[in-house]
């Protein structure tokens, strides 16, 4: 935890950038009936019934003191799906960091071992070089301020029924532009010392 927190503490570098990150599901819905658009004395209506149409994977990374978000929609969360979103973070988004100290949290996929197992080694060790992973503890997700992001969306962008990838995207898409034109940054203001008060029944006893 306490790594995690050190980590928030540091000042804007855009050669070594604070990117948390984090993933989540949302099951693709359809309508069996069109809705009744609104009119005068009442909404838009809803039939109950609707259609299961998969589910959709979204990772999302943002960079807090930036102000910066990116999502990410594909049908599976495979290490080989974590490992493209990492490589095009840092290829495509971070192109000119010296490392991007990466947090999140510690799933089976989130690690150097699916870098391998999706590229050339060499690609892999490059790749593995420009990270610095710092992984939330367990029970501990709440440290991750991409899970506050995810959370964001959902409430913003995705609490309705949503029929397709294609559609989500858009919708994504358009949410994303909307929050990083904003360019307000994230500031962290829950301390070490403030983990250390208030956590301490947390701290082992020895």
């Amino acid at each position: 935890m306490e790594d995690v927190l050190a980590v928030y503490c540091l000042a804007h570098d855009p050669r070594f950038p604070v990117v948390c990150m984090d993933e989540s599901s949302k099951q693709l819905v359809g309508e069996v009936h069109a809705p009744i658009p609104a009119a005068p004395g009442h909404g838009q209506i809803i039939d109950h019934e609707y259609v299961r149409h998969g589910v959709a994977t979204l990772f999302v990374e943002v960079e807090p003191l930036a102000g910066r978000r990116h999502v990410e929609v594909t049908e599976r969360r495979t290490r080989q799906d974590w490992a493209r979103f990492v490589k095009a973070m840092l290829d495509e988004r971070y192109p000119a960091a010296l490392k991007v100290r990466l947090v999140m949290d510690n799933l089976n996929t989130h690690g150097l071992a699916s870098l391998y197992e999706t590229f050339p080694p060499a690609e892999a060790r490059r790749l593995a070089e420009r990270l610095e992973i710092h992984y939330t503890p367990k029970h501990g997700s709440w440290l991750n301020i991409a899970e506050i992001e995810l959370s964001a969306l959902t409430g913003q962008c995705l609490g309705r029924r949503i029929p397709d990838l294609m559609t989500m995207r858009r919708e994504i898409a358009a949410w994303q532009q909307h929050r990083n034109t904003r360019g307000a940054p994230i500031h962290w203001h829950f301390t070490t010392d403030d983990a250390r008060i208030k956590l301490h029944r947390l701290y082992p006893k020895l």
